[in-house]
């Protein structure tokens, strides 16, 4: 029975990797929900008409996003994901790159079909070794 949820669940993943790659504002609005919370890395809190209007100006642009580390977790009616994340882009002109772990609340919607309730994204920080 589990892998009959995983599977739209993991379809819905890779669709949204590929609406954000391309700025796609359609298939956004369909994958995520009007009462979406999303908290970024820095601690800010942003909506889903705030991400979708990043991506419709241009403020926000990806280049990469390299997924590992793939878990899912099912509870009644709603899918939880964590992910590893690799990504490259800009935000408002600066340039990014780096590793970042997302987890994320899939839903039901009122269409039938997954989307994305809550998300939250931390930045893995890149760790040095000291030399001998």
């Amino acid at each position: 029975m589990i892998r009959t949820i995983e599977t739209p669940i993991l379809a819905a993943e890779e669709r949204l990797r590929l609406a954000m790659l391309r700025s796609d504002i359609n298939a956004l609005d369909e994958l995520i929900a009007p009462e979406l919370v999303f908290t970024s890395h820095l601690g800010q809190v942003f909506s889903k008409w705030e991400d979708l209007a990043a991506h419709q100006t241009g403020v926000l642009r990806f280049t990469e996003l390299t997924p590992s580390e793939q878990q899912v977790h099912f509870h009644p009616g709603v899918a939880i994901v964590s992910v590893r994340m690799h990504l490259a882009g800009s935000y408002d002109g600066a340039r990014f790159e780096g590793d970042f772990r997302y987890s994320r609340v899939w839903a039901i919607s009122t269409y039938g079909t997954w989307w994305v309730i809550a998300g939250h994204a931390s930045a893995i920080p890149t760790l040095s070794v000291p030399a001998d």
